[in-house]
């Protein structure tokens, strides 16, 4: 049996980032990841600025710049017939850079092989089967999607980063609901000779649902969109013909000249994705040894395409916390009390974005209110810049390096 001062479950941006920041710490880092990288994910791919600030200090915003596509310097809104773009609100306290766009294929590989590098060991592709708490930590069972081969790992603290609507026997994976109207289910897919101008990230509001448009790596357009699983039905008996998420994308397109005049002579590059149902909103924060980060902790509306972002920070914050009291870390008490504070940072930093994200989110999915909103919005379309604001895009973390670095403290 292998023994970790951490054990993470998940190597997306949230699992991948902590991972890295905790190794080049110098703690033993384990990463337990169930697919094989590059791997595509229902995204909507967008990092704003201030986690760009987080890449550049762990030092990977070199590599991401140079691949990503172009910065957002507006904010946009297509609905119905309404094509309206504002300017992205100005980032704050020094930050240079603007949000861009990379494809999850290539931003989860380049994190996780950062983490690698600093000194994570990556079991790739691996699912955890197994997790017991014991005096000393967890033992856990984990078991090789392809060849079945099994290892069991120990560790003193557990960081769960392995999302929000997949079921499996971790504590802190949530049960299925029951199928519900309201549900949502997510789509996505990258195309080529898109007609969005440069720059430009629209919000799309259509019946039932709501979605993005971004310009991600190598000149393709991304569009991502979650709709309401009655009106995903009502798609698919309009377009039987259709899969799923044609069908949707044709309803998209059929309701907004925006993605109409977007899309008209675009070609689809590659195969759509789904996942489904999510339901956004903040999880239950454990104090017992296991930590959640990313969409296990919480996630807002993609509306406000703040996912990754999200991701990014809430692993920043936990380790933030990790790293502070790294000499009593793994005392019972000092567990209990990182949980309450991290559960405190991530509230201060999150919990308003999160219901924001929900108000605006169903507002845009009924015509009854989305109508008088476009109106509004076509009158004073610096309220979009308004929005972006509140959504996070340009607002730095607000976490103990803030503090310490005011009186030269360091984490790392």
């Amino acid at each position: 049996m292998k023994s970790f001062d951490a054990l993470v479950i998940g190597a997306g941006p949230a699992g991948a980032a902590a991972a890295l920041m905790l190794a080049r710490a110098g703690w033993s880092v384990a990463v337990v990841e169930k697919a094989r990288f590059p791997r595509r994910k229902v995204c909507g791919e967008f990092i704003s600025a201030p986690s760009l600030a987080l890449l550049r200090e762990l030092g990977i915003a070199a590599p991401f710049l140079a691949r990503a596509g172009p910065e957002i310097r507006q904010i946009g809104l297509y609905a119905g017939e309404t094509m309206l773009a504002a300017d992205m609100p100005c980032p704050r306290d020094g930050l240079d850079m603007r949000g861009r766009a990379l494809g999850r294929e290539h931003f989860d590989a380049l994190v996780l092989a950062c983490a690698a590098k600093a000194g994570a060991e990556v079991w790739q592709p691996w699912t955890l089967t197994r997790l017991e708490r014991t005096a000393g930590g967890f033992d856990c069972t984990a078991v090789a999607k392809e060849t079945k081969e099994t290892t069991r790992l120990r560790a003193r603290i557990i960081i769960a980063a392995h999302g929000s609507w997949e079921r499996g026997m971790l504590p802190t994976q949530h049960i299925r609901h029951p199928p519900r109207a309201s549900d949502l289910f997510a789509f996505k897919a990258h195309f080529r000779n898109g007609d969005l101008p440069l720059g430009l990230m629209p919000l799309v509001v259509f019946p039932g649902g709501y979605g993005g448009i971004v310009q991600s790596d190598g000149g393709r357009t991304g569009f991502s969109c979650c709709i309401r699983r009655d009106h995903l039905e009502q798609c698919r008996r309009q377009w039987r013909q259709a899969r799923a998420a044609e069908a949707v994308f044709a309803h998209v397109r059929a309701a907004c000249r925006g993605v109409e005049t977007a899309f008209s002579r675009a070609t689809c590059d590659g195969s759509w994705l789904s996942a489904g149902p999510i339901r956004p909103g903040i999880r239950t924060f454990r104090s017992d040894g296991i930590f959640t980060v990313g969409n296990a902790a919480g996630e807002a509306h993609p509306l406000v395409a703040e996912g990754i972002s999200m991701a990014i920070q809430s692993a920043w914050l936990l380790c933030e916390h990790l790293l502070a009291r790294r000499n009593a870390v793994f005392s019972e008490r000092a567990v209990a009390e990182i949980g309450r504070d991290y559960a405190a940072s991530w509230r201060r930093n999150f919990a308003c974005r999160v219901f924001a994200a929900a108000t605006f989110a169903h507002v845009a999915m009924r015509p009854a209110t989305a109508r008088p909103v476009t109106a509004l919005l076509t009158r004073a379309p610096s309220i979009l810049t308004v929005g972006a604001y509140l959504s996070g895009k340009t607002q730095p973390l607000s976490g103990l390096r803030n503090e310490n670095r005011k009186s030269g403290a360091a984490f790392r």
